[in-house]
């Protein structure tokens, strides 16, 4: 069992507030939570025998911890918690945790303000996993089988296809159903392919509204209802300080890099889109350090991949290559106009390092244990 990089931050947390982790399916909330405090209590609300309890309010008052896994599919849960907060506290400790985005649930109920503090878990990154790996044996392993634990570990092509089968579709039956009425399954799955296909590219909602024969407002809505689910991340444009900003279309990331389809180089942006985002929500959820992730792309079609905005400036620009060592004409076309602290060319086959100025090229498995 690894220790995941927001254990002792949540430990800290659960003597005061209540702690609410959320994040995809299978990325390891249920391990990280037992493994706390040797003294807990685990309530599953899928579970017909933990639901008795859960109403009943009849759970060990003598544990360290109470789990209440998925409970934001009970009825105006926050209110609830929020009672039981008010007139217990914390003893046993509260912990909540879901596989979609609880801000979003349906059945969300009154406010928690003030009295927890959120944590999101994503799967594996280079950083991560440094102590236990080498990073560029793990980028690798994280390029072919993404970085959830599960086929992350397990390091076998055929286990990892049969538990990404079974993970969507798990995904697609229970949980979509359980969040939203989409009667059409079988083309919510078409939609996710597509995704696949078209990662590191702007998505057009009419080209997929075609491909698929839905309507834009629907592709909208499915990405959106998607996105809830931690099958997705979206990455919208930069616009700021640009006179000549051409798109408003998002780029779409998966959190499980193994369901990028077979190109290096979609792989390999997904893989630092992915750490990029898993690097700011820490900083975010521990730090309380606000910042957004944009990529930027101008008239002229001059493009980098990813924009880090901190505070309401730019913090750090970042292209990534798969084996081009030359300095990116784009890069530093808008590191020249952006101004930002950082910019880095990352990239994936490099004989050495190289700098140009402010703009650093760097070995994609060293930058990404560093981040």
């Amino acid at each position: 069992m690894y220790l995941r990089e927001i254990n002792k931050q949540m430990l800290t947390d659960l003597e005061l507030k209540i702690v609410i982790l959320s994040g995809p399916r299978q990325v390891g909330k249920t391990t990280v939570s037992k493994n706390l405090m040797s003294q807990f209590q685990y309530l599953n609300y899928d579970s017909t025998k933990d639901r008795k309890v859960i109403a009943a309010e009849s759970w060990n008052r003598e544990t360290d911890l109470v789990i209440f896994d998925e409970i934001h599919k009970k009825k105006n849960w926050k209110s609830w918690i929020k009672g039981l907060f008010d007139v217990e506290g914390v003893r046993p400790r509260l912990l909540v945790t879901g596989s979609a985005r609880m801000d979003t649930y349906k059945k969300g109920g009154d406010s928690l303000a003030g009295r927890h503090f959120q944590f999101r878990l994503n799967p594996f990154t280079v950083s991560e996993l440094k102590n236990d790996f080498d990073s560029s044996e793990c980028l690798e392993r994280l390029l072919k089988f993404g970085g959830f634990p599960e086929p992350f570990l397990k390091n076998e092509e055929i286990f990892a296809n049969r538990w990404r089968q079974n993970h969507l579709e798990r995904i697609l039956k229970i949980d979509l159903l359980e969040l939203e009425l989409v009667r059409n399954l079988k083309t919510m799955e078409l939609l996710v392919d597509l995704l696949a296909e078209r990662v590191g590219s702007t998505i057009s909602y009419n080209n997929l509204a075609r491909d698929l024969e839905i309507s834009p407002h629907t592709v909208k809505k499915w990405i959106s209802i998607l996105e809830s689910l931690y099958v997705i991340f979206v990455v919208y444009p930069y616009t700021k300080k640009l006179s000549r900003v051409l798109l408003k279309e998002p780029k779409i990331y998966f959190y499980d890099t193994g369901r990028v389809k077979d190109e290096i180089g979609a792989r390999l942006e997904n893989t630092v889109a992915l750490a990029i985002l898993s690097k700011l929500q820490f900083n975010q959820d521990v730090l309380g350090e606000k910042s957004n992730l944009f990529y930027v792309r101008d008239k002229e079609k001059r493009e980098v991949d990813f924009v880090i905005e901190k505070k309401g400036k730019i913090s750090e620009l970042i292209e990534v290559k798969t084996s081009d060592s030359s300095l990116s004409s784009h890069l530093k076309y808008f590191a020249e106009r952006l101004n930002p602290a950082k910019s880095f060319q990352v990239v994936l086959n490099l004989p050495r390092q190289l700098s140009h100025g402010n703009i650093k090229i760097v070995r994609a498995h060293d930058w990404l244990r560093e981040l």
